[in-house]
Formats: structure tokens, sequence, C-alpha cells
């Protein structure tokens, strides 16, 4: 069976990964499941397995081992970031959700598959966790926070800290999948949720009208803050099947997180950069299928953003600063934390996508989601804790083969002429 076949891939140990920080007590329970890769799933898989093998003994056998791999593998990072970050209260606390969890989850190692009532605390277990973990993005977000206000964060370790964050993020987005799929599919006590999905996926899933609820979920937060909002203008092209409807298997509510963010973000820009005009450009999306790849493309006219400030968007570091204050009267429902840009990338990649920003400085925005037309082709992209991961937390700042341009021009004049 395919499903039992992918439960058996995560015992292969990973080589190298003995002695990697070994300077740290790790706990036994990290150590051990430290030692597997992750086995990254295709949405195909996925889907195939809810659908046509849903056995729940098969998905218990391989989340009892999947899940405390993941879990370990990235407790292991979070030993390897600075000391001063990992001492603050935000992040000590994550630590103890995660360790607590993979405590949990252990525990089912050596109980019975074919007992219905282990199946069913496992259910309870999972949900417990999943419950537990809700507020880690907020959470590990004040760490950051608390460490930038009270040490000076240098240029390599602001580069480190965002290599962990991007990793940290996508694990938990991974787990919670795994976690989503596995009580969904077999917890009679949460419903069924909507009939064409399995678990979260949705094997026909309408991309104009994930985009349509998108932007109307924006608008409505636009509409409360500002009176206003742009229109949406839409096109769709289907170059796969010309003049059909555009489908794909995925994961609807990762669309909508994609796609509400960048209307956010659009909306605000379009309404403050166009404030004295007497009406409002629209907001123009252009959906294609390919072959390969689906695009979306989310085009404004706010104003868009200088070069040098596109991957700051994209930044944990720099968009915790400023931080948001809830009396202050400009942060708008539009804005928070500032982790909207970079989480969302995250989940274009999570399926083997992207998500790009384009910009011209004076004029607008183009936003633009690339995901894998094909299932088969969307597997979870998972970080995974050896030598080569832990290397990247030891890289040191090295003097620039580039030059370097002087903030204040030369003053030639004074330059000696002799040569």
């Amino acid at each position: 069976m395919k499903a039992a076949r992918i439960a058996l891939r995560t015992a292969v140990p990973l080589a190298g990964t003995s002695g990697v920080n070994s300077s740290r007590a790790v706990p036994r329970e990290v150590e051990q499941f430290s030692r597997y890769s992750p086995s990254p799933l295709s949405i195909k898989q996925l889907l195939d397995f809810g659908s046509t093998n849903g056995c729940e003994r098969t998905s218990f056998a391989f989340l009892r081992q999947e899940l405390p791999v993941r879990f370990a593998n990235i407790l292991r990072e979070i030993d390897l970031l600075p000391d001063k970050l990992q001492s603050t209260p935000s992040v000590q606390l994550v630590k103890s959700w995660y360790m607590q969890s993979l405590k949990e989850l252990v525990e089912f190692h050596h109980k019975n598959p074919d007992d219905q009532k282990v199946l069913s605390e496992f259910i309870d277990t999972l949900i417990r966790v999943r419950n537990r973990h809700h507020d880690v993005v907020p959470t590990m977000a004040q760490g950051v926070i608390e460490y930038k206000d009270t040490f000076k964060v240098d240029p390599v370790t602001n580069q480190n800290i965002q290599y962990f964050l991007d990793r940290f993020y996508m694990s938990r987005i991974s787990t919670r999948m795994l976690m989503n799929q596995h009580t969904l599919l077999f917890d009679d006590k949460s419903g069924s949720g909507h009939p064409r999905h399995i678990g979260s996926i949705d094997p026909c899933c309408d991309v104009v009208e994930v985009v349509n609820d998108a932007y109307e979920s924006a608008k409505m937060l636009c509409d409360q803050y500002y009176l206003t909002s742009p229109e949406l203008k839409l096109n769709q092209v289907n170059g796969k099947h010309p003049g059909e409807p555009i489908n794909i298997v995925y994961v609807p509510s990762h669309l909508f997180h994609m796609l509400f963010e960048l209307f956010k973000n659009s909306m605000r820009a379009t309404v403050e950069f166009q404030e004295n005009s007497p009406s409002l450009s629209p907001v123009e999306v252009t959906v294609v299928l390919g072959q390969e790849d689906l695009a979306i493309k989310i085009s404004d006219r706010g104003g868009g953003v200088p070069v040098r400030k596109i991957e700051q968007l994209f930044s944990y570091m720099y968009s915790t600063a400023p931080r948001p204050r809830m009396d202050d009267g400009r942060n708008t429902p539009l804005a928070g934390f500032g982790y909207g840009l970079p989480i969302s990338r995250l989940y274009a990649k999570y399926f083997q996508g992207d998500l790009n920003l384009y910009s011209i400085c004076g004029y607008g925005t183009d936003a633009i989601i690339y995901l894998k037309a094909l299932s088969t082709e969307s597997i979870e992209k998972l970080p995974v804790f050896n030598k080569s991961s832990s290397k990247r937390y030891q890289a040191t700042s090295e003097a620039d083969d580039w030059c370097v341009p002087s903030k204040d021009p030369k003053n030639l004049s004074k330059q000696s002429a002799t040569v």
C-alpha cells in the first residue's frame, strides 16, 4: 500500500548528524528523532491516501513517527540560535511547547494501532498539540522583539535569524497540515467539513472563487477603516484547457491566506497613495493556468516601493520594528506584526511554489503567486537538521568583494595629483 510505504521512509537515519552541537545537552527524545530526516509528501499522496486508502491505522503509524521527527529537527535548530535570543521568555515558552508536544506524541510509539481507544486518544492528542501551538507565530515574533530591544543585532545574526524563522515557520505549516489532515479525515466529532474536500485539500479548487472570497474579505476591512476601497478587475486565462474554469488540486485555506494578505497590502497602498484622486484605480488580478504552473498576478497603482526595500518586506527582523501598538490610532486593521508577507511566501513555497514582488517606485506593485499545476509536483518543502544546516548558523561576516559606495562623495580637489 502506498501509505504504508510512506510510513516506512522515516526509518532511514541521517548521515553525519551525530556530534552536531554536542556541547549542549540534548533531551533524549530530541536526540533520537532528530537523527531521522522528515519525509515530504505530495498533495497527490495526501489526496490518494485520504480518498482511496483512508486507513486510520496507517495514518497513525506514519504520524506517530513523522511528527516527532519534524518537531525534533526544528528543536535542534532552536538550540543553534544566539544564547541571548534563546533565553528570552517568549522563545523559552515556544521551546517548552515543542518539547511537551514531542513527549506526548512519543508515548504512542509502543501503543497498539489496532486498539480503537488508542486511535481515539491519538486524535485527542493531535488536537491538544495543535491548540497548544496556536500562538507560536506571535510568541516567537515577540521573542525577536525582546531580543532586538535588549541587544544590538549585527548583519550576520540578522541573516541567521531570518534563515531560522523561515525554516521554523515552514516546519509549523507542515506539522499543522499533517495534524489537520488526520483529524479532519478520522475525527467523528470534528464534523464532516466541506463535502468536496479530502481533509483540508480541495481536489477541484476553483481558483477564481478563492480570489473573490479573499478580495471581499480584504475589501470589508478596507471599507471599515478608510470608508472606501478599490474595485477588483479580474482576468483569467486557461492555457491548459482554453475556455474552461481554472481548477487545481490545492489547499484553499493556504491560497486564501496568501491572497488576503496581498489584497490588504494593495488596497491600503492604493487608498493612501490616491487619497486626493476623485476615484481609485482598481486592483487588477490575472489568473493563468499553464501546463506546469498556475500564476496569480495582483497589480495595484499604490505608489510602489523602492527596489532596496523589496527584500526588507520579507524580513522578520525588519518588519517587527516599529512594532504595532494596540492603542496606536494609526495601526489599521490592515496592518499587524508585519509577518504577513514572509509567511505568505512560505505558504507558496510549502508545495514548491513561490511569491515574488515587483515594484515601480512612484507607480505601483505587482505581486505574483506561483503554484504547481500538477499535484504530483506539489511536494512539501521541509527543513532538515544536519551538518549543512548547522553550518549556516556558524557563518561569519566576510569582506565584500564589491566596492561599497560611500555615503559622502569624495572631495576630489583635495586628492593628490601625483600618480
